[in-house]
């Protein structure tokens, strides 16, 4: 096998992988780094394919947090979560949304909210979620 096949079967794989297990694209960008690589391989030392899959993976890695990490500042707009722990009030918890735990904290209910609620999350601070419990949200 060639190191073309190689690297195209990679990156193939690497690519469907992301539907299958989520990883934020991480996969993904890692498979589309392979099938550039692959373009390459012929007039390229083994050292430098890796050398070259590595630094491409690691910048669209990096490219992808940015844009993802814009477009999730600006969707923040009462979607769905889940806790995942339970959350006293003022203090962070942990929430199940789009796929990843996050830190969560409810800002304007005094009670605890118990594990695997429904709650919607109404804004962000850093990496915090800002949520509120189903029924206060309906309430509103």
């Amino acid at each position: 096998m060639t190191p073309t096949m190689v690297w195209l079967l990679a990156g193939v794989a690497l690519c469907l992988i992301e539907f299958v297990v989520p990883t934020a694209f991480i996969a993904f960008v890692m498979g589309l780094s392979a099938l550039v690589v692959a373009a390459f391989s012929g007039v390229l030392s083994l050292n430098l394919q890796i050398t070259l899959w590595m630094a491409l993976s690691l910048l669209a890695v990096l490219a992808s947090r940015q844009l993802i990490s814009r477009r999730a500042a600006l969707k923040l707009d009462a979607t769905e979560a889940e806790t995942l722990t339970e959350i006293l009030p003022g203090q962070p918890g942990r929430v199940l949304y789009e796929g990843n735990s996050w830190s969560a904290r409810c800002e304007t209910f005094d009670g605890t909210i118990a594990p695997h609620q429904k709650v919607y999350v109404v804004g962000r601070k850093g990496t915090t979620l800002i949520i509120v419990p189903e029924g206060l949200a309906h309430d509103q």
